[in-house]
């Protein structure tokens, strides 16, 4: 039982940094996105 709750708690702690670094990632790309649009307009 005790065995079950600590796995429980690592993933629900995994689930939540994966949630953060997808965020995070998704800044990243908007930017990455945005200066492709810049680049390719200006041309």
């Amino acid at each position: 039982m005790e065995f079950l709750l600590i796995l429980k708690i690592f993933f629900i702690i995994g689930a939540i940094i994966t949630i953060y670094a997808v965020l995070r990632n998704l800044d990243i790309i908007k930017i990455i996105l945005i200066y492709v649009k810049d680049t390719l307009l200006r041309k």
